[in-house]
């Protein structure tokens, strides 16, 4: 059996794996046993009792958190021209362009970590569905990355919204803030994305929606929570 690296050794000494945790005391627990020199990210796991094959049962959004997630501030690209790419310059949007700009991200350069787009640009930033879809930056309405709302737009991405989608297994990873924060400020970012998670349920499944919940940080063990 390979060994344990000191750091893990202690942290699973510190904690029972069996246990179903209370919100707080997780919370704490991810605190204080981070032990590495970066401000790790705390997550949340929900297995969910869904068929992602099923389009209603897709469970995917974008959300604003409270306190926002921490860490640097995401660079946004959006795709717009004449007024609109006025209003993308005027709300802090790092990158600005049209065919310019394709050129740019297929010659292989991503320099963004959200992608926005008015609607009269998507025919546009189609040619990109390779490339960006891959990396999970096409722009999407259901996202409210395409939009003619570029201000509000951007303020969302440059605030730390957090994008959360099932995956093929039903699973859904989501951050929702830093080891750094206080209890109060990880409390409500929590709740405010389980909210929203809770609120998508799709009205006509049947059987238990949310099947377990664990949270984790970067370098950190998983905890059961309570739902």
């Amino acid at each position: 059996m390979a060994k344990l690296a000191k750091r893990v050794a202690a942290t699973l000494q510190a904690v029972d794996t069996a246990k179903v945790y209370g919100l707080d005391e997780a919370l704490q627990i991810l605190k204080d046993n981070s032990k590495v020199k970066f401000d790790e990210t705390i997550e949340m796991a929900l297995m969910l009792g869904v068929d992602p094959r099923k389009a209603n049962e897709n469970i995917r959004g974008m959300l604003t958190l409270p306190h926002g997630k921490g860490g640097k501030q995401a660079r946004v690209a959006v795709f717009a021209r004449g007024a609109k790419a006025e209003e993308a310059k005027a709300a802090g949007a790092d990158i600005i362009g049209a065919e310019d700009l394709v050129e740019i991200i297929q010659g292989g350069t991503i320099d963004f970590d959200v992608c926005i787009a008015t609607p009269d640009m998507m025919a546009l930033v189609g040619r990109l569905g390779k490339i960006l879809g891959t990396k999970g930056l096409m722009p999407n309405p259901k996202l409210g990355t395409v939009t003619m709302n570029v201000t509000q737009a951007v303020a969302d991405a440059k605030a730390g919204q957090v994008e959360y989608r099932t995956e093929k297994t039903g699973i859904i990873h989501a951050p929702f803030g830093k080891v750094s924060f206080d209890l109060v400020k990880l409390r409500e970012n929590f709740q405010a994305l389980y909210d929203v998670i809770q609120r998508a349920k799709p009205a006509d499944m049947k059987g238990t929606y949310i099947k377990k919940m664990t949270l984790s940080s970067t370098m950190g063990v998983g905890l059961t929570v309570k739902i």
